[in-house]
C-alpha cells in the first residue's frame, strides 16, 4: 500500500522528466538554451564556465526543491529568450553567435526584449535570477549540483572546506593538503613555544 502512494506521488516527477531525458525538471531543449544563457554569463576562458562546472544541473535540482516556486518563471523566460532571439536574428539562442547571445541577453538586462512571454514575466527580472543562480551554481558548493570538481573554489586557489567533524578522504589531494596545513600550523605553534 505505501508503495502505491509513493509511486502515484512520484507520477509527475517522473512523467515531466520524459524517457531518456537526463534533467530533472527541465526538458533538454530548455536545458541547452539555459545552459547557452549561463555560458554567456561565466563563459570559459583558461579556466571552465558555468556551462562545464554544472550551473544548469544546480538550477535543475533547485527546481525541485527550494526553487520550485520559479519553475513557471524558468519556462516561461527561456521560452522569452528564444521569442526574443527569433525576433531579433531569426533563430532560437543556442544556434546564435556569442555576439548575437549577448545582444540578446543585453536587451533581457535593458527590459527591451521583445516577445509575448514577457508580458507575463518580466525579462529584466528573469535575466537577474538565472545570474544570481548561475553564480551560486558556480561558486556554491558541489553537493548542490554546480561547481564540478570544485573548478571555482580551484580557480580562486580556495581550499575545499572540511565538513566540520568529519576528517578529509586520506585518498585524496584534499587531505594532503589538509595534513599539510596541519603540518605547517604545528610547526609555527611549536616555533613559538620554543621562543
Amino acid at each position: 500500500m505505501q508503495i502505491t502512494a509513493i509511486a502515484s506521488a512520484a507520477g509527475p516527477v517522473v512523467a515531466c522528466l520524459g524517457p531518456g531525458n537526463p534533467w530533472r525538471c527541465l526538458s533538454e531543449d530548455e536545458a541547452r538554451t539555459l545552459e547557452a544563457i549561463c555560458e554567456r554569463i561565466i563563459p570559459t576562458d583558461h579556466d571552465p564556465g558555468a556551462a562545464w562546472a554544472g550551473a544548469v544541473t544546480f538550477v535543475d535540482r533547485q527546481l525541485l526543491g527550494p526553487y520550485r516556486r520559479l519553475r513557471k518563471t524558468y519556462r516561461l523566460g527561456i521560452a522569452g529568450t528564444n521569442a526574443t532571439s527569433l525576433a531579433m536574428f531569426g533563430k532560437p539562442f543556442v544556434a546564435m553567435t556569442s555576439q548575437q547571445q549577448d545582444a540578446v541577453l543585453h536587451a533581457m538586462d535593458k527590459g527591451q526584449a521583445r516577445g509575448e512571454c514577457w508580458k507575463q514575466v518580466s525579462a529584466k527580472s528573469f535575466f537577474d535570477l538565472v545570474v544570481s543562480h548561475t553564480m551560486q551554481g558556480f561558486y556554491g558548493d558541489p553537493r548542490h549540483g554546480g561547481n564540478r570538481e570544485r573548478v571555482s573554489w580551484k580557480m580562486l586557489r580556495l581550499p575545499y572546506p572540511p565538513v566540520r567533524g568529519r576528517m578529509p578522504d586520506q585518498t585524496s589531494r584534499d587531505y594532503a593538503d589538509f595534513t599539510d596545513r596541519k603540518s605547517a600550523k604545528s610547526a609555527k605553534s611549536a616555533d613559538w613555544l620554543s621562543k
